[in-house]
């Protein structure tokens, strides 16, 4: 991976406190995985930015190598790599989730 692409990688996680890097967008998801993991936010009031890994190929590929995770979509709070849809979901049911978010957004 390029350094210019590590270096954008980079900047998107440190100026977004919850970023999830997705296919599609939040109004319009275009997996259920990833739909599964918005819904998942919104139900714990995250305010989170995303990246519509479609628009952005060379993101696509790189994020794989950054995170050693194969697949999308991937949520980061506070820089670091939380996961996919299964462990969002798990830390939904068992309220990790929420409390993740506030701390990230200073909720508690």
């Amino acid at each position: 991976m390029s350094d210019e692409l590590n270096s954008r990688i980079e900047t998107q996680l440190k100026s977004n406190p919850i970023l999830l890097y997705m296919k599609g967008s939040p109004d319009f998801p275009q997996c259920g995985f990833s739909a599964q993991t918005v819904a998942a936010l919104k139900q714990v009031d995250a305010d989170f930015s995303y990246v519509n890994i479609f628009e952005d190929p060379d993101i696509r590929e790189g994020l794989k190598v950054y995170s050693n995770w194969p697949t999308y979509p991937q949520l980061y709070i506070k820089g670091e790599l939380v996961g996919g849809c299964d462990i969002v979901m798990e830390m939904y049911h068992s309220g990790e989730l929420k409390q993740l978010v506030d701390e990230a957004l200073d909720k508690t």
